[in-house]
């Protein structure tokens, strides 16, 4: 048997366990082609190339929204270095540059997840919308999916649900907590969109006491770039009370990988404030069974629904190191052994006491 028969090609579904090999620190000073390199919120790899596509989450504040494409060298298990090759600029409909949040925010963007499509040779991208008060005003800007080309100009968009858009007062999605993840299934036929939180008229947010917040993954048509299906998943407690107790903590979905078979690899980041570390969870999500939910306007409670079946693979608490806001995973090359990796990326929000860390997994099959 060859050293690659023993991995299936990602999509397979055939996976046990993950191991962790290796972390890498982007320094937070690390600066490219002038612009500054910090948020980086979502990552895809191309195969043939052997290259990476990473997304910045800045509103245009230091630089006009961007994406990267860059290389991880990987040698022995570990990854060597970094290295970052283009950037180029996201494009609005009218293939604009941005605004900046301080300057236009209803015009301003919020990058979060980015996917490559290998067929077409073409990039999908979402945005988390807008809905909190700038400059002494309301804003509402309701999420978005857009595809582009590798230069960052606009192709098209998906038709989003009513029911993940923004309205006044407490309906629809909620302010940071909408379209955080993206994947393809069944090779790129579908596309699958993860909500970070719950909407209003699911129910109130994660917190310490409560556990099973209900999440919404989309599936959409990757052709009509209409939705076909939506799905819940259930959210863990937030995993540590916040000091003081009446300070900010949350617990969402930051990211999901189709591993194949409507099973997902889904990163579940909480964070409480007093606390450094977020806690990172990664669990094998199987939506084989679910329910198609489309049409039930909230999850809260409701026990007429068969939400994914969920099991932990990996708790980065067990590693013992500082963890930070962990927000992208993918596929990265087969290791020497045969054996697929992953490679899973932090955002360090621009802050100087966080790190832009880069994770190298394997899977176990």
């Amino acid at each position: 048997m060859s050293k690659n028969a023993k991995q299936p090609p990602p999509g397979s579904g055939a996976i046990s366990a993950i191991k962790f090999l290796d972390v890498y620190e982007i320094p937070f000073e690390q600066s490219f082609k002038g612009t500054w390199v910090g948020g980086l919120s979502g990552i895809d790899y191309d195969r043939q190339k052997n290259q990476y596509f990473v997304i910045s989450d800045e509103r245009s504040a230091t630089s006009a929204s961007r994406f990267y494409t860059c290389a991880i060298d990987i040698i022995d298990y570990k990854i060597d270095s970094v290295r970052f090759l283009a950037v180029a600029t996201l494009k609005n409909a009218r293939n604009d540059t941005f605004a900046g949040l301080k300057v236009m925010p209803e015009h301003a963007a919020d990058p979060e997840s980015i996917r490559f499509n290998p067929l077409r040779r073409t990039l999908v991208w979402s945005s988390e919308g807008d809905k909190a008060l700038r400059g002494g005003r309301m804003v509402y800007q309701n999420p978005w999916i857009y595809e582009m080309d590798l230069n960052g100009y606009f192709k098209d968009s998906f038709l989003l649900p009513p029911n993940i858009q923004m309205y006044v007062g407490d309906s629809g999605a909620r302010e940071n907590d909408v379209l955080e993840g993206l994947s393809f299934s069944e090779g790129t036929k579908y596309l699958w969109a993860s909500m970070e939180g719950p909407t209003y008229e699911d129910g109130p947010l994660a917190s310490v006491s409560y556990a099973n917040a209900p999440v919404r993954f989309i599936k959409f048509d990757n052709q009509s770039k209409k939705a076909v299906a939506q799905f819940g998943y259930l959210l863990d407690a937030v995993a540590a009370a916040p000091i003081p107790d009446s300070a900010f903590s949350v617990n969402g979905i930051s990211e999901n990988l189709c591993i194949g078979n409507q099973q997902f690899l889904v990163l579940e980041r909480s964070f409480s404030t007093g606390i450094a570390s977020c806690v990172i969870k990664i669990y094998l999500a199987d939506f084989s069974r679910a329910t198609d939910v489309s049409s039930y306007k909230s999850l809260y409670r409701n026990t007429a629904y068969r939400p994914a079946a969920k099991k932990l693979l990996f708790n980065f608490n067990s590693l013992n190191i500082y963890i930070d806001n962990v927000e992208g995973i993918t596929f990265g090359p087969v290791l020497p052994n045969g054996h697929q990796s992953l490679v899973i990326i932090a955002d360090n929000n621009f802050n100087h006491f966080e790190k832009q860390q880069v994770f190298l997994f394997e899977i176990v099959p």
